[in-house]
């Protein structure tokens, strides 16, 4: 393969068809079906989806087959399926590559001049919802196997997989990949561009995802809420009546998760890869926080920073109920509360064995006996990857060289994709290229979300060389 010809290629794809098609999916408002209960009738996952098709059949695979699958009430996901360049590199097993087209809602606090819907670039950004997360991941995999099929490489069996329901926590991909499971076949790379790094200088390879635990808990104290000059001091808050039960999962002076099942022993291998990198990056873990003026992270101490956003649990309160705004607050003792707990678990912790930690010590023995209901459970195990093999390391290395200015680092994400759970549990065999376009400044789910759009182009010539190595490494 020709590597110069390769990269020519990408570059020419990015200056012209993929940012035609990136910015036109950035336009679509196809908010993940969480955060949209009418989601069928608005019909944006479905345009999002349409749009992806239409130009990736547009780029003329060869042979490739373009299908959007619909299972009965569960968002729509978008199948390509192109045949493996040679018999030789079908040999080398099928790739399945992984991204979403589902969008986190808009959220208020963009800057002056840009939006969610309205796609902007500055520079090397593209500003708008989606733009990074994770709209450009299907035409970053399309460019990478094109830019191959047009320089004289090789890649195996490729699978692209778009799924519409990431940002709601992946609820209906066991079952799409349980109807497709005879059709993806043996998979022996995955590649997941729904990820990122520290920086903008190298490749990013992430070993390591959290797992998490969601649980809507609700603490009820009256049948009907009563004067508070009345009912306080004979009953209890049922916000009192949480804080305590909240003391049980968590050391509030700290921030120590105290749920058994959360807490594990971090590999050596990978706190190995966390003191490689809090040393050649002083600072990273806290670069990305917008901190307010005056505000100090938990700890001043970079690898307890790194450790604490990757391998051990958190708890964030970020939601609540039954309580209602300052200004029509009145002298009422409220029949109950309702808070949302999010729970961040480390990558090897069973998020089933913590739900059940949690469910114990939020139920039993209650403050005054007040009834406390759950509901709104989601849970999802993390991940952590397998050793890297022979040609997968080798291949890093050359794009490092080839490709980056420095030498590709590993790292551990806080955040989670139930995907990579879910296909280290079906494909144990699998080699796992989870990396993408993500930087310290991209703003995901949060207002001024952006692309870097050189760094996104550099790790499509990245994906490109790897597919080509993968292809070869059968014989």
């Amino acid at each position: 393969m020709d590597r110069a010809e390769l990269s020519k290629t990408v570059s020419e794809l990015w200056d012209t068809a993929v940012m035609d098609g990136l910015t036109e999916l950035v336009r679509i408002p196809a908010v993940s079906s969480s955060f949209d209960a009418q989601w069928e009738e608005s019909g944006h996952l479905g345009r999002a989806v349409e749009h992806m098709r239409a130009w990736i059949e547009a780029r003329g695979l060869r042979e490739a087959q373009v299908e959007v699958v619909t299972l009965p009430g569960r968002g729509p996901l978008l199948l390509v399926d192109v045949p493996a360049s040679s018999s030789a590199a079908a040999e080398a097993g099928t790739v399945l590559l992984y991204g979403h087209l589902d969008k986190q809602p808009p959220f208020d606090g963009w800057s002056e001049g840009l939006s969610a819907w309205e796609p902007v670039r500055k520079g090397d950004q593209l500003f708008g919802r989606g733009a990074v997360d994770d709209g450009y991941s299907g035409f970053a995999a399309t460019a990478a196997i094109e830019a191959i099929q047009r320089n004289g490489g090789e890649h195996g069996r490729c699978v692209l997989l778009l799924e519409t329901g990431e940002e709601s926590g992946s609820p209906d991909l066991p079952a799409y990949l349980e109807h497709l499971s005879e059709r993806l076949g043996t998979v022996s790379f995955v590649i997941c561009l729904d990820a990122g790094g520290a920086d903008y200088r190298r490749l990013w390879l992430v070993t390591s995802l959290r797992g998490l635990l969601q649980v809507h808990v609700t603490a009820k104290v009256l049948d009907a809420a009563q004067h508070s000059g009345v009912a306080s001091g004979a009953v209890a808050s049922s916000m009192r009546v949480l804080r305590v039960l909240l003391d049980r999962l968590e050391n509030s002076a700290t921030g120590e998760c105290l749920v058994d099942a959360m807490n594990v022993e971090v590999p050596a291998d990978r706190l190995a890869e966390v003191r490689d990198m809090v040393a050649d990056i002083p600072g990273y873990a806290k670069a990305g926080v917008a901190l307010a003026p005056g505000v100090s992270p938990v700890t001043e101490d970079d690898l307890e920073l790194a450790l604490n956003t990757t391998w051990r649990p958190t708890l964030s309160v970020i939601g609540a109920e039954g309580m209602p705004a300052p200004e029509d607050a009145g002298n009422v003792l409220r029949a109950s509360t309702t808070l949302c707990l999010s729970f961040r678990l480390p990558p090897t912790a069973d998020s089933a064995a913590a739900l059940a930690d949690v469910r114990k010590l939020l139920t039993t023995d209650v403050p005054y006996g007040a009834h406390v209901e759950l509901s709104g459970v989601e849970a999802a195990d993390g991940w952590n990857a397998p050793t890297l093999t022979g040609w997968l390391s080798t291949g890093l290395d050359e794009v490092s060289t080839d490709i980056f200015d420095d030498q590709w680092r590993a790292l551990g994400m806080g955040g989670s994709i139930p995907f990579m759970g879910l296909l280290a549990e079906r494909y144990p065999a699998a080699q796992f290229l989870v990396t993408g376009a993500l930087g310290p400044d991209s703003n995901m789910h949060v207002a001024d979300e952006s692309l870097n759009v050189p760094f996104a182009t550099k790790v499509t010539k990245a994906i490109a060389v790897l597919l080509d190595a993968h292809a070869r490494s059968a014989g």
